[in-house]
């Protein structure tokens, strides 16, 4: 897929100016959003992503929208899973609603820079060492099987990382809000952190941990940098809209977990596979590609992944549906 260089200027400058008007317009005015303005936007994030697909089928044929599609289905469902962290978070420090939306547009900004970063990392090493997929393959299958242990635990418990204790044991951090979204406040005369500042800082570390799973997944359905990229940003774009529009609803989706470990034990397979189909490393096959792997179409990744969202879903709201009847009965 060839893309001019004007057009990746054209695209990611848009994207990059809604992120930035969203921010301006944010920063102005801490609100607690309601459902219609939540809704309105996140049909619109997720019509842009609709359009870029069909544009993409248009100009470059339906492999190409078919991998953008699969990427961002499958981004976006990660990032989903973010969401609980996120509303751990939130709990976690007692941030006030009006100020979550803000947290919550910075912690994403700061998810895109990453994976930007992460996504030059991972597209040269591709581009020079095709058994990344071996590493990238397994890495998917160990993170599924966590995932799927966690989905078998109750505990929504946020454990701070060793930064955020190193932060808070050599910085002093005052527990008010009254500085709102500042980062620095002064507090009997001397500077403190806020913790809004706190705060930032745990979403911006989470972010870290979530893409280094999200960034093999995607290479294991397209190795296009830019198909790539622009799944994550839409991924991300309506990330902080569907934070309030279903914050509820998020808590019945008590199988989530075990989709998405399903979902990226699936993908790992898909590129141990492809690694062995272009293998080149001595002592596997003599370094020579095993021909008899196939490579699994992107058709069906694509049916293979809405397939699995859709039962997660529709098994997640029965299982809730059937607690909840349980529980009046009782």
């Amino acid at each position: 897929m060839h893309v001019e260089p004007w057009v990746w200027i054209v695209v990611v400058g848009t994207t990059a100016a809604l992120l930035l008007l969203d921010v301006f317009v944010i920063g102005r005015r801490p609100h607690v959003p309601s459902n219609r303005e939540t809704s309105l936007a996140l049909t619109f994030f997720i019509g842009l992503a609709v359009l870029f697909g069909l544009g993409v089928w248009y100009f470059s044929g339906g492999q190409y929208a078919g991998e953008f599609f699969a990427g961002w289905l499958t981004e976006y469902s990660l990032s989903i899973d973010n969401l609980f962290i996120f509303l751990i978070i939130m709990a976690r420090f007692n941030v006030p609603a009006k100020f979550q939306q803000e947290a919550l547009m910075i912690g994403i900004i700061i998810a895109l820079v990453l994976r930007g970063i992460f996504i030059a990392v991972g597209a040269v090493a591709i581009n020079q060492f095709a058994w990344i997929f071996y590493i990238f393959g397994a890495f998917l299958i160990y993170t599924a099987y966590n995932l799927s242990k966690e989905g078998e635990s109750d505990d929504d418990e946020y454990e701070e990382n060793r930064l955020l204790k190193f932060v808070e044991q050599r910085f002093p951090v005052t527990q008010s809000w009254d500085a709102g979204v500042k980062m620095r406040t002064i507090e009997q005369g001397k500077k403190v952190l806020t913790p809004f500042a706190i705060v930032i800082l745990a979403l911006g570390t989470t972010d870290l941990l979530f893409a280094l799973d999200s960034i093999p997944a995607i290479f294991g359905l397209t190795k296009e940098p830019f198909l790539v990229l622009m799944a994550n940003i839409f991924a991300l774009m309506g990330l902080r809209q569907l934070y309030f529009l279903i914050g509820g609803l998020l808590k019945k989706l008590v199988y989530l977990s075990i989709g998405l470990s399903v979902l990226l034990a699936f993908i790992g397979v898909k590129l141990i596979m492809h690694a062995l189909h272009e293998n080149n490393l001595p002592f596997i096959n003599g370094g020579e590609p095993i021909h008899g792997v196939p490579d699994i179409p992107i058709w069906l990744s694509l049916v293979v992944i809405i397939g699995v969202l859709a039962v997660t879903a529709i098994a997640s709201l029965a299982k809730s549906k059937h607690d909840e009847r349980t529980q009046l009965n009782a």
